[in-house]
């Protein structure tokens, strides 16, 4: 579903400022894996076989479970502040 217009110059400064709303924890696994865990957004878990890809997949998934959430109407307070409605 999308909104019918191109994105604007601002939207991946948007996305990245969400992103960093949110503290992604990653470490190694005792088989060489890499895990990234977002603890503030339950179940948002990612592996990958490199730090960098866990933490890659960590942050798709958190912005998947974010929309996710907006779309349910649920309140996200860290996002709220980060779009303004103009009329």
């Amino acid at each position: 579903m999308g909104s019918g217009r191109a994105p604007t110059c601002h939207e991946p400064y948007i996305l990245d400022r969400i992103l960093r709303m949110y503290a992604i924890e990653a470490e190694q696994e005792s088989d060489g894996r890499w895990i990234a865990e977002v603890p503030e957004l339950p179940g948002v878990l990612a592996y990958g076989q490199s730090r960098e890809e866990a933490v890659r997949r960590a942050q798709v998934l958190s912005l998947r479970v974010l929309a996710e959430r907006l779309e349910h109407g649920e309140a996200l307070p860290q996002v709220e502040n980060v779009f303004s409605i103009v009329a």
